[in-house]
């Protein structure tokens, strides 16, 4: 889940710096690219994929 949400912020970061889209200082283009990078390594550390519940 966190993977999907990841390349949305790509995507979303992809469209403010090729659209040239003047944002304020938050919501800067390599901010939300630093967002999604954050969410792209909480899903390959295995955080958000769900429970894991032991099976005997």
């Amino acid at each position: 889940m966190l993977g999907i949400a990841a390349a949305v912020l790509f995507f979303i970061a992809f469209l403010i710096n090729a659209a040239e889209i003047s944002t304020n200082d938050v919501f800067t283009s390599s901010n939300v690219m630093l967002l999604g990078l954050m969410l792209l390594a909480l899903h390959v550390a295995g955080i958000g994929s769900g429970w894991s519940g032991r099976r005997r």
